[in-house]
């Protein structure tokens, strides 16, 4: 397992590592939802009512931005799967 934003993740994914990220997670009581970021996931912030709409949120936008992360330096097509999923990314 190899962390998102570390040195070298990209190629630790390629080499067939699972990759992992850390979130944080705040409950703001006046406004009645849960709001995660990621300090490894740049620009994850997911909002939600429940912690499970939470979790659901954070796992789309996270596979969306990795994916992206992952495609902009391979220049390929890249599909991430969900909490440590499988990208196909050409070597």
């Amino acid at each position: 397992m190899y962390r998102v934003g570390r040195p070298g993740w990209r190629l630790a994914y390629r080499l067939g590592a699972t990759l992992l990220y850390r979130v944080n997670v705040a409950r703001d009581v006046e406004a009645g939802v849960y709001i995660a970021t990621s300090p490894d996931v740049r620009g994850l912030v997911a909002e939600a009512a429940t912690f499970d709409e939470l979790f659901r949120e954070v796992e789309a936008g996270a596979d969306e931005l990795i994916g992206s992360q992952l495609r902009a330096r391979s220049g390929g097509v890249a599909l991430l799967g969900a909490w440590g999923g499988s990208v196909p990314v050409p070597v």
